[in-house]
């Protein structure tokens, strides 16, 4: 099966706070596809950003965009059903966060959202096998979550070369999503070993033109 269609999914991470509604309808006026979600609980990962509350006032203010979750906490069920009763499109958790990952997946569909894993750098695709099927994506991390604008792992391309024929082998239409230091200078090899969701943040939000941004990673999609 051939590679998805490209997604740009801008992390509000990096994004002015102080004027968040605003700034997400500018990014996706420039042309992106969907809004990333980092959710840090400053104990799985040592951050705390946002929850359930600020996607719920997203929604309630007329963002209609895919919104794009991932949970870097520990436990996860309870913050499933908070975002998805808030309004998400997908959530992807870590596997080693859950007591029982298919459980957790099968919360994910059951409230109408589309559920993927998450894997850092230094984990296996092998936790993946089980699930793989019957995921909507898997977010490989290029950096090890916790904080915005660390530099891309270049050892994760041969990660994503290795997830992107295991999708193909098995004829399916999971999304190979990556994210951490995803920037313009990168975005083509990245597109090359076989990604077609990409997580940005800095690069975008720290862009005084926010369309010259993504016009700018389009261009470079292999």
């Amino acid at each position: 099966m051939p590679k998805q269609s490209n997604i740009i999914a801008p992390s509000i991470l990096s994004a002015d706070f102080s004027r968040l509604g605003e700034e997400v309808n500018d990014v996706l006026d420039a042309g992106a596809d969907w809004i990333h979600f980092d959710v840090m609980d400053n104990h799985f990962v040592p951050n705390l950003t946002v929850g359930p509350m600020v996607c719920k006032s997203l929604r309630d203010n007329g963002i209609s965009c895919p919104i794009d979750v991932h949970l870097m906490v520990q436990p996860v069920d309870d913050l499933i059903k908070m975002f998805a009763d808030s309004g998400a499109s997908s959530i992807t958790f870590h596997p080693e966060a859950s007591k029982d990952p298919e459980k957790s997946l099968s919360l994910i569909e059951d409230l109408g959202c589309k559920p993927g894993l998450v894997l850092n750098p230094d984990i296996s695709l092998d936790v993946i096998n089980p699930y793989l099927e019957s995921l909507y994506m898997v977010l490989l991390m290029s950096v090890f979550p916790g904080f915005g604008g660390q530099k891309f792992i270049p050892e994760v391309l041969d990660k994503i070369k290795n997830l992107r024929t295991l999708i193909d082998d098995k004829s399916i239409d999971t999304r190979l999503e990556i994210d951490g230091g995803v920037n313009s200078d990168n975005i083509s090899e990245i597109s090359e070993a076989g990604a077609d969701t990409f997580v940005a943040g800095s690069a975008i939000f720290n862009v005084k033109n926010y369309s010259d941004a993504i016009k700018n990673f389009r261009n470079n999609f292999s």
